[in-house]
């Protein structure tokens, strides 16, 4: 049965020839945007249902980019519309399992995925086909490495398609995706492949230089010299390679961790290099707006830094320097100059609309106050233009919903009006309308993002692409950058395939082998050959031989059968035809708090071979026992919860609820945060000592499941415990309800509550205490204080609503 409309469409010869090699073997698919990657995986679908039945699961990063595939797979398979469904975060669990239940075709976020898997809500076993849109994600901590393990884990008849139209130029990146996804092949074509040429609309590329005016070079200057300033004392003391303001951000930003792995260590001298540094990284960040985007983006940073409180951005306020460059910002505006490359751009769209009316036009751009600004500049000459951004909020600038960026992209397509002003979002696998110009306001110093935002002109008809570079800055080093990565990535790509390529024709050489002395036995040989091995063994470990020539005649006694059987056996344990994921056994079961998903451990729990139930836990974040909860902290929350004071209720609930409670500290805990060492030390040895819960240090996540997968063991497997729910409700002794009372006054932790009931003697005489009186108790100054009277003594008002 086939289930592709093949009425409907005409594929092209080098899409039959990659779905040709592809539909039995694990894929990575790089063809440019635009070429008809999902018509590829279509086919594939088509022929692995038909085979085995099951389903297919097409895997895309963002909501919209599902429902597109959704809709693509409605139009063109033979299937009701209920059999073709979308999973993302926004349905119910239980909506999800069942659309999962009765579907043939499921297009999915991945995320969402691995949150049912990790649930149990769903199974991979079904599963005929994998595809793995934009799969250069496909590496980290990324949703689509844990659901591709799991998949050829637990899958009947699995296969795995990736597709991306540009994987990265790093050779470590891209043999990282081919491991994580189990790919044995890789099928590349590029825009000047022979069987892809004839599809390839020609694409005009113009990069145009603008100089920067006078009043920019004088700013440039000053803030390059304050620059130079702020990173000489970090390459005095050797954190820098050199105080040149043409340093990479890179370098400032590893000096920042040097400063802090130095301080940990209890060189405080480091301290003061600590401003140094990230007055370098405020002036790095000012000169690449300026440089890229332009005064008024400019302008929009000095003002923040104003409003900044820290000692690094007020010294720099303060430096006269600076003022003189915001009294040539406020000339500048008077001017009414902004960078050149806006007055470039509005020039190059009037051109293009003078041309062609019914021109559309994407404007790319890096910063969404720069896209902003655009559309503004380009209304004000009469060009319909409107903002595509993604779905957060920066501040007062509010994100689009999934809703609004699909109803702008409906409207451009339409040709409602004439000019897309895209940030990053626009660059990736969304089908964005067919255009006539593509404009880089800046370049990209990504292969990945510049092959995607360029892809998005030239599929059906000749394009043109413009990139805007500011003359003598890092405008220009990006654009470079860009294009050495671009070709480097080819260069990657192609020599990972041919290595791809030897191992299988290795593999295939050995199994022609093998299976020629299979099917031709020279008895004398095969039965010289093990009795070689035989003798060799035996001598080995002091044997006699005569042993092994008895076993020799045993083995001579069988049929060729057994003996091809027993041959086959072993090739197929030294030549795995496809990446094998081991099962671990199963059996420990561990409770994950539902909050903890997210965190990564529970991903690597399961692949360890542990059983997972999701819930809501009133207390710890794994459960391995009716004895054991485990609360895991990174080293950023630990020292938010010293500083905040939440540290040690949490520890005292934890105890509470658990006999043998554990905390885990996942990260680098000293440098991290303006918190002293002493003070971490201080905290871990107040847990331990006063409160009798070990502490135990992890360097990561992995380890943090290590962990916890070794404590289950001993629990469930030695200790023979039952994995039993716990919660810290139960009846509140006298004490604990006083405690509980005092603690609802402002900035009153349980320590201190202990202490306020201690001094007072009860809690009548805690509410009636005089300021004075309260400031008698250690840790309550004037201001606490005031404010404790002021909550108790203060008229009640009905909250309005």
């Amino acid at each position: 049965m086939s289930y592709l409309r093949r009425d409907l469409i005409e594929p092209r010869v080098y899409q039959e020839v990659i779905y040709a090699r592809c539909k039995e073997r694990n894929c990575l698919v790089v063809l440019p945007t635009g070429l008809g990657k999902t018509l590829i995986a279509m086919l594939i679908a088509d022929y692995r249902l038909s085979k085995y039945g099951g389903k297919v699961l097409f895997l895309a990063p963002t909501k919209p980019l599902a429902m597109q595939h959704a809709e693509s797979f409605r139009r063109l398979f033979n299937l009701p519309p209920e059999k073709i469904n979308v999973l993302t975060g926004e349905l119910s669990p239980e909506k999800r399992a069942e659309l999962w239940r009765k579907s043939v075709v499921v297009t999915a976020t991945p995320q969402t995925v691995e949150n049912d898997i990790l649930t149990g809500r769903i199974s991979l076993e079904d599963v005929v086909l994998l595809v793995v849109d934009e799969a250069h994600r496909a590496v980290g901590n990324y949703a689509y490495v844990f659901i591709a393990r799991e998949y050829l884990k637990t899958a009947k008849h699995p296969l795995v398609l990736g597709l991306t139209a540009s994987p990265g130029s790093d050779e470590e990146k891209i043999r990282e995706i081919v491991e994580n996804l189990g790919i044995e092949r890789i099928e590349v074509r590029t825009e000047s492949s022979p069987d892809v040429k004839p599809y390839v609309h020609r694409i005009a590329f113009e990069w145009v230089r603008v100089e920067l005016p006078g009043i920019y070079r004088e700013v440039r200057k000053i803030l390059r010299e304050m620059l130079k300033d702020s990173l000489k004392p970090l390459a005095d003391a050797g954190l820098v390679s050199s105080p040149s303001p043409d340093i990479s951000k890179k370098e400032v930003l590893q000096a920042g961790s040097k400063i802090n792995q130095a301080m940990a260590k209890g060189d405080y001298s480091a301290g003061y290099l600590k401003k140094h540094q990230a007055k370098a990284m405020k002036l790095h960040h000012a000169i690449e707006l300026l440089e890229t985007q332009g005064l008024t983006a400019l302008r929009n940073y000095l003002k923040k830094l104003r409003e900044d409180r820290s000692k690094s951005s007020r010294e720099l306020m303060e430096d006269p320097r600076m003022r003189k460059v915001i009294y040539l910002l406020v000339q500048a505006k008077e001017l009414g100059l902004d960078h050149p490359k806006m007055e470039k751009l509005k020039d190059l769209i009037k051109k293009q609309l003078e041309r062609k009316p019914d021109s559309k036009i994407i404007v790319f751009t890096n910063y969404r106050d720069t896209g902003k600004k655009i559309v503004e500049e380009l209304r004000n000459l009469g060009v319909s233009a409107e903002r595509f951004i993604g779905q957060a909020s920066r501040g007062t600038d509010r994100g689009m919903s999934q809703k609004e960026q699909k109803e702008v992209l409906d409207r451009f397509s339409r040709g409602e009006f004439n000019v897309l002003v895209a940030t990053s979002v626009g660059e990736e696998g969304l089908d964005v309308p067919e255009v006539d110009l593509v404009v880089f306001y800046e370049p990209v110093p990504s292969a990945i993002r510049s092959i995607q935002r360029r892809g998005r002109t030239g599929r059906h008809r000749p394009g043109k692409v413009v990139i805007l570079m500011a003359k003598g800055t890092r405008d220009e080093a990006y654009y470079w950058s860009s294009r050495r990565k671009e070709k480097g990535m080819f260069d990657a790509i192609k020599r990972v395939a041919r290595e791809l390529e030897k191992a299988q024709q290795k593999r295939g050489k050995i199994r022609e082998r093998t299976k020629e002395r299979v099917e031709m036995p020279s008895r004398s040989k095969i039965t010289s050959l093990d009795a070689f091995l035989k003798v060799g063994k035996a001598k080995k470990a002091g044997g006699e031989v005569k042993e092994t020539k008895e076993s020799e005649k045993k083995n001579e006694s069988q049929t060729p059968q057994i003996q091809e059987k027993r041959t086959a056996e072993n090739r197929d344990k030294e030549i795995p035809i496809k990446p094998i994921f081991v099962k671990k056994p199963k059996g420990i079961v561990i409770y994950v708090d539902s909050r903890e998903l997210r965190s990564g451990v529970p991903k690597i729990l399961k692949e360890l071979g542990a059983e997972i139930e999701v819930k809501t836990l009133d207390v710890a974040d794994y459960v391995v026992s009716e004895e054991v909860g485990i609360e895991r902290k990174s080293a950023n929350d630990f020292i938010q919860s010293i500083i905040d004071g939440r540290l040690f209720d949490q520890v005292e609930r934890l105890k509470r609820a658990y006999e043998k409670p554990v905390i885990i500290i996942e990260g680098e805990l000293y440098g991290i945060r303006n918190v002293h060492p002493n003070a971490i030390r201080g905290a871990i040895a107040s847990v331990t000592v006063d409160w009798g819960v070990p502490v135990l240090f992890s360097s990561g996540k992995e380890e943090t499941a290590q962990f916890i997968y070794l404590l289950a063991k001993r629990e469930q497997e030695e200790r023979k415990k039952e994995v039993r729910l716990r919660s810290e409700k139960k009846a509140l002794t006298l004490a604990e309800r006083q405690r509980l009372i005092v603690e609802g006054l402002p900035n009153v932790s349980s320590t201190l509550a202990k202490r306020l009931l201690r001094h007072f003697g009860n809690v009548e005489k805690v509410f009636t205490a005089t300021e004075e009186e309260l400031k008698e108790v250690e840790g309550i100054g004037e201001k606490k204080a005031r404010e404790i009277r002021k909550v108790i003594t203060a008229p009640y008002v009905e909250d309005e609503g």
